[in-house]
C-alpha cells in the first residue's frame, strides 16, 4: 500500500450557531488516509463523526454551521479553498459518500438507474445509454440480481439492504479515490450488515479506493479498518493501528467503548461471557466552554489537572500512535486503562 496520503485533514474545526449559543462540534480534528487504506472513525452518537464527513465533503449547511479552521487536502489540493463549482466536480467523482439513511438519500420519483447514471453523465460526460449501462454494471457489482431489470425500478421496490447496495453503487459509479461510508449499515439486520461490510472490503481491494468508515461499532472497526481514530466531544482522543488500539487502548474512553461493545466481541479479543461495562454519565453539551478534558466527569482515572487543561498530543511508537490524555503526557505508555 502506498503510504502517501490521498486525503489529509488537518486542524478541522466546525461550529454551529444555535438559539442557546455557539456549539463547537469539531475542534482541531486531524487525520490522513493512504491510497487503498481504510480508516475507522468511531465514537458515540453526537461525537462529531458525521460532521467530520460533511465538512470534508463541504456539505455543512451554512448557516447555521461554519468551518472555522483547518484544511482538507485531496492529493494536495485544499478542498476548502475551492470555488463551489470546482467542489461540485469533486463530489461524486474523486470523492464520494454513502449516507446513513438510503430512503431519504434516494429520490423516490426517479429509477435507481437514473440516479446512479446521473453522476456518470455529470462527471464523465457519458450519454444516457452509456450511463444506464454503467448503472447496470454497478448494480451487478454490488450483488443485486437481475440488474438489467432492476435498474428500471424505483427505490420503494427495494428492501433496506438492497437500497443500501444502491447507495454504494452510486458512490462508486465514477471510481472515486476516496469513499466516506457514514454508518452504512444503520437499521439493517446482522446478516445484511455483514454482507455490506464484505462488499465494501471487496470493492476497496478491487478498485483501490480509500475508505473512511464511520461507525459506533468497534467490532466492525476490528474487521474492516487498518487504522482507527476515536472521537469524543468533537476531538480525536486516540489514533493508531487497529490491532494496537483495540488490544492496548491508551485513552480511558477507548477502553470504555471496547468494554461496552455488544457485538463481534471475538474480533475484539473479549472472552465469551465477559460482562458488558457501561460508560458512566453522558457526553457533555457542546455549548459548554471547557478548559480541560471533556471526558473528565466520566473517567475513572481523572486527575485534578484533567479539569484544568488539555495536554499536548502525545505520539508513541515512532509517531504511529497518538493520544490526547494526561495519563500519557510524559510520552511513555502508561499501564492499560482496562478495569
Amino acid at each position: 500500500m502506498n503510504a502517501d496520503p490521498i486525503l489529509d485533514v488537518a486542524g478541522l474545526s466546525v461550529e454551529f450557531h444555535t438559539r442557546r449559543g455557539i456549539a463547537r462540534v469539531l475542534d482541531d480534528v486531524s487525520f490522513s488516509l493512504p491510497r487503498g487504506g481504510t480508516l475507522g472513525l468511531v465514537g458515540e452518537s453526537g461525537c462529531g463523526k458525521s460532521i467530520t464527513a460533511l465538512a470534508a465533503m463541504r456539505l455543512i449547511p451554512q448557516p447555521p454551521g461554519r468551518i472555522t479552521a483547518g484544511r482538507v487536502r485531496l492529493e494536495g489540493r485544499d478542498l476548502l479553498a475551492l470555488p463551489e463549482a470546482q467542489m461540485r466536480a469533486v463530489r461524486g467523482d474523486r470523492m464520494s459518500m454513502i449516507f446513513q439513511e438510503p430512503m431519504t438519500s434516494l429520490n423516490p420519483a426517479y429509477t435507481v438507474g437514473d440516479q446512479i447514471g446521473e453522476a456518470v453523465r455529470l462527471h464523465q460526460g457519458a450519454s444516457r445509454s452509456a450511463a444506464l449501462a454503467r448503472a447496470v454494471e454497478m448494480l451487478g457489482a454490488v450483488g443485486i440480481a437481475s440488474p438489467e431489470r432492476r435498474v428500471h425500478q424505483y427505490p420503494h421496490q427495494f428492501s433496506g439492504g438492497m437500497r443500501q447496495r444502491v447507495m454504494i453503487a452510486m458512490a462508486l459509479a465514477c471510481k472515486p479515490d476516496v469513499l466516506i461510508a457514514d454508518e452504512p449499515t444503520t437499521a439493517l439486520d446482522v446478516t445484511v450488515q455483514a454482507q455490506i461490510f464484505d462488499l465494501i472490503s471487496e470493492l476497496r481491494e478491487r478498485t483501490g479506493t480509500a475508505v473512511v468508515l464511520i461507525t459506533h461499532d468497534m467490532g466492525a472497526i476490528a474487521e474492516m479498518a487498518d487504522r482507527v481514530a476515536v472521537m469524543y466531544a468533537g476531538r480525536i482522543v486516540e489514533e493508531g493501528a487497529v490491532a494496537d488500539v483495540l488490544h492496548t487502548p491508551l485513552h480511558p474512553y477507548t477502553q470504555g467503548l471496547i468494554d461496552c461493545a455488544p457485538g463481534r466481541r471475538a474480533a475484539l479479543g473479549i472472552a465469551p461471557g465477559e460482562p458488558l461495562r457501561e460508560i458512566p454519565g453522558t457526553v457533555p453539551s457542546l455549548l459548554e466552554r471547557r478548559a480541560g478534558c471533556a471526558f473528565v466527569s466520566r473517567c475513572a482515572h481523572a486527575m485534578p489537572r484533567c479539569s484544568v487543561g488539555l495536554p499536548a498530543e502525545t505520539r508513541l511508537d515512532g509517531g504511529a500512535r497518538r493520544v490526547l490524555c494526561w495519563l500519557h503526557a510524559d510520552g511513555q505508555a502508561a499501564p492499560s486503562t482496562a478495569g
